[in-house]
């Protein structure tokens, strides 16, 4: 569960969270399987915040700071994460359907058994990322690099749009343009 204190900070909004943040000593903030559907954390720094389990579908997470956070089995279908910082990761077994991340940076982060069904990921950074068994159907993933991106051999891509997409392999797909 997550640290009563850091809940309450959050849900006091993002100009609270910031100043906690700044002057708190605390690393590592746990909003553990916390409620926060639907909440606006537009801009929050929430870098290296443990977030697995928690509920943020339907959350506005644009512009978000969240390099190193754990988002494991956390809800962010229909999330907001457009332009949001996600490098390095951890999103293992999260719920991404419908999810906006377009421009986002994923790089080198774990989207292993992620369901990513739906979601838009225009312009998306995905170099390094894992993709153990992740679910890519319908996904729009136009002008997305995944150049070195692993274990995407067990990928649905089934319906994906692939325009001008890199694939792990370096090369350039042009499905569903």
């Amino acid at each position: 569960m997550a640290n009563e204190e850091h809940l309450a900070l959050i849900k006091q909004g993002v100009e609270a969270w910031e100043n906690w943040r700044r002057e708190s000593t605390i690393m590592e903030p746990d909003l553990k399987a916390a409620d926060l559907n639907g909440a606006d954390l537009s801009g929050a720094n929430l870098r290296v915040t443990n977030l697995s389990a928690a509920d943020l579908s339907a959350a506005n997470l644009s512009n978000t700071d969240l390099n190193s956070a754990d988002l494991s089995g956390a809800d962010l279908s229909r999330a907001n994460l457009s332009n949001t910082d996600l490098f390095t990761a951890r999103i293992r077994g999260a719920d991404l359907r419908g999810a906006n991340l377009m421009s986002a940076n994923l790089s080198g982060s774990n989207l292993s058994d992620a369901n990513l069904s739906e979601a838009n990921l225009n312009g998306a950074d995905l170099r390094g990322s894992n993709f153990s068994v992740s679910d890519l159907t319908g996904t729009n993933l136009s002008n997305v690099d995944m150049a070195g991106a692993v274990d995407f051999d067990i990928v649905r891509l089934k319906d994906a749009i692939l325009c001008n997409t890199i694939i792990p392999d370096g090369s350039i797909r042009d499905d569903g343009c």
